[in-house]
């Protein structure tokens, strides 16, 4: 299955569906999506990228260990927690800014925070699953 339209439709392919899964994150909890979607929609890209360039193109596109990645996830994920309980309200409530930059409001979330976790936390999951069975598949 490894043809060279494959391998090379393989990467534009790659970058489509990671565009895609960060907007599927962003959209989160206005609209169908969110941290968990968007992810299995990057790790799907990872895989396809995987199966088409090897596993160390991938491990070499993504930088950090998956695994690293799942951590700060869940880092991310738990302070998300922890800033409502240092602000005196019950664990895990919504917390909202809204700082002006260039002179445009944007909101920002402990809500966003928590997705932005759980997306990565499936992204280094699934993504070091995926690379772990290509690899023994290699062999």
């Amino acid at each position: 299955m490894n043809t060279l339209i494959f391998r090379t439709a393989a990467p534009f392919l790659t970058a489509l569906m990671l565009l895609f899964s960060v907007f599927v994150l962003l959209r989160g909890h206005n609209e169908p999506g969110g941290g968990f979607i968007g992810g299995l929609i990057a790790a799907s890209a990872l895989a396809i990228y995987g199966i088409a360039c090897g596993v160390t193109a991938v491990r070499q596109a993504i930088i950090f260990h998956p695994l690293a990645i799942a951590g700060f996830g869940l880092l991310a994920a738990t302070l998300a927690g922890f800033v409502s309980v240092f602000s005196g309200v019950p664990f895990m409530t919504g917390l909202w800014i809204y700082p002006h930059l260039f002179g445009v409001e944007v909101p920002l979330s402990t809500v966003m925070l928590f997705d932005i976790g759980v997306y990565l936390v499936v992204v280094g999951a699934i993504t070091s699953i995926a690379l772990a069975l290509e690899e023994r598949e290699a062999d």
